[in-house]
């Protein structure tokens, strides 16, 4: 749980300045033509690096790192890690000269509605070509991650892309500034975003340094390597086990491209309900991922089924309250976050219930990738791949049934849903799996007291959302003002939290005792050094 708070706490700081970066995108495109260009350019290598960078490389990569330092020692670890790093300079720079030839092949195949508006296609290829060096970077710098957080270093990784959003937001002030149109600076944001990508790569370098690791790829000899062969044969499942958000990102956007400005919109309400993923599901997903790739390499079967089960509780500790919270404040917080510049009120209630909608799987998401990671860590890659084509049917069968009816919030809903049964089947399969394990105790009550907590809060917020509304109106203050937005969405933030927190204590649920305790730790250790 204190590693789980210190990412959650690196995290946090990215998130934000994330958010501070959607703001500026927002404010410089809206949610329009240049807008969904950028958004379908910068998916081309996002996708391939969800893939490469974030999923099938960093689940292969760590267990085995942690497996040959633990067995050989750090100077072989090192060795692997070079190899990988050759790896993937040959394999992963050439996907980039590919996506830089075909990008309009490329761009036909993700997005061909925009084929059908003059000029939007050509630029986004474009906008696609500009920014695919950002695939290499980024998978460099997962290398340089996995081997910090394998040794249980979380800090700075979590920290890294800070510097990537610090880059877009120094690009975006200075475009606003500026005064570019629209066509100019969606240019100038794409060549910020390939900045960023190197620099969240070059900031993991001076620590690895300190730990006596030199980055000297090493391009012969890789398939005679074990521990390589042992990465790929886990990495081919594993690229496709962990892919069911990116094929159903890539399915979604293609039927997306058909509706003026749907893409722009999922993409907003994406990115803010991914706030709490990156700081409690990927935080989670990081920490738990290295403690199974311990438990695996030791051989203790009953402390990774323990180690897996409190992953899933603290996701539910923080991501089933999020996902009542997002529901219930979507209007007020896009309001808040996105609405200045070219972003319009009407943009603002689409994008609301897209983020409802996507909120429904909050939980799944960040389950998933708590659990896929138990499966590479016990070499049965297959069972995520089986739980990942089983989520992009869903997906794409509720497309199909309800695309024409529900429009682009069905597209998001399907990727919920698909979310939740992958979630299922992993959950299922590794339960069979170790049976011959005891079982930890008390996730499913958890689980339901945390729910009723959620509950409580929601109700809560909801109360507290028309009471204010009712205050406002009554003061005849306009709904649009900056500090009426603050109220609306800080203040139900505020309340939902303090309600939460309060239920849950009163539901003895065990996360907040346990959260309160590392709070009580530090500042016992605190206060000797202020001393």
């Amino acid at each position: 749980m204190r590693s789980t708070l210190l990412v959650s706490a690196a995290t946090t700081a990215s998130r934000f300045l994330g958010l501070i970066r959607e703001q500026l995108f927002a404010a410089l495109l809206g949610a329009g033509y240049f807008a969904d260009a950028f958004v379908v350019a910068f998916r081309i290598p996002n996708l391939l690096r969800d893939l490469f960078a974030e999923g099938a490389l960093s689940a292969a990569f760590i267990p085995t790192f942690a497996k040959v330092e633990k067995e050989q020692g750090p100077e072989a670890a090192h060795a692997v890690a070079n190899r990988v790093v050759g790896a993937i300079l040959m394999v992963v720079g050439l996907l980039t000269l590919l996506g830089v030839l075909f990008a309009d092949q490329i761009v036909w195949a993700l997005a061909s509605g925009f084929f059908d508006e003059p000029g939007k296609a050509e630029l986004t290829a474009k906008l696609a070509r500009i920014m695919m060096p950002f695939l290499p970077a980024l998978s460099l710098a997962a290398v340089m991650m996995g081997m910090l957080n394998a040794r249980r270093v979380f800090a700075v990784p979590a920290l890294a892309p800070a510097l990537f959003n610090l880059s877009a937001i120094a690009v975006g002030v200075f475009l606003k500034l500026a005064g570019y149109p629209a066509r100019t600076a969606v240019v100038g944001w794409s060549i910020g975003t390939l900045v960023g990508g190197f620099a969240q790569f070059a900031v993991q370098l001076p620590a690895l340094r300190r730990q006596g690791y030199r980055l000297r790829p090493i391009f012969g000899g890789l398939w005679r390597d074990p521990s390589l062969r042992r990465i790929a044969r886990l990495m081919a499942p594993a690229t496709l086990g962990l892919a069911a958000t990116e094929a159903n990102i890539f399915i979604n956007t293609q039927f997306a491209s058909t509706q003026p400005g749907a893409n722009a919109w999922l993409n907003y309400a994406f990115r803010l309900m991914y706030l709490p993923i990156g700081i409690f599901g990927v935080a989670i997903a990081t920490v738990t991922t290295s403690t199974l790739a311990r438990k695996a390499a030791e051989k203790d079967f009953a402390g990774l089924k323990a180690g897996l089960s409190q992953g899933l509780r603290h996701v539910a500790f923080l991501a089933i309250p999020s996902t009542v919270g997002l529901v219930v404040l979507a209007e007020p917080i896009i309001r808040l976050v996105y609405q200045y510049g070219r972003f319009t009120p009407q943009d603002t209630q689409a994008t609301a219930v897209a983020l409802a909608a996507y909120s429904v799987g909050l939980y799944a998401y960040s389950g998933v990738k708590v659990a896929a990671p138990a499966f590479y860590a016990l070499d049965r890659a297959r069972v995520p791949l089986f739980g990942s084509a089983a989520a992009v049917l869903t997906n794409l069968a509720l497309n199909l049934a309800f695309f024409r009816y529900l429009g682009y919030v069905g597209l998001a809903l399907g990727i919920s849903l698909g979310a939740m049964v992958n979630l299922l089947i992993l959950t299922t399969v590794f339960r069979r799996a170790t049976r011959e394990h005891a079982a930890p105790k008390g996730l499913f009550a958890q689980m339901v007291k945390v729910a009723l907590a959620s509950v409580l809060m929601g109700a809560a917020v909801w109360a507290a959302l028309q009471g204010m509304d009712a205050w406002i109106g009554s003061m005849a203050i306009s709904a649009e003002a900056v500090p009426v937005r603050i109220v609306r969405a800080l203040g139900g933030v505020a309340i939902g939290g303090i309600v939460y927190a309060v239920a849950c204590r009163v539901l003895r649920v065990g996360e907040m005792d346990e959260v309160l305790a590392a709070v009580r730790r530090r500042r016992r250790r605190a206060a000797p050094a202020s001393a």
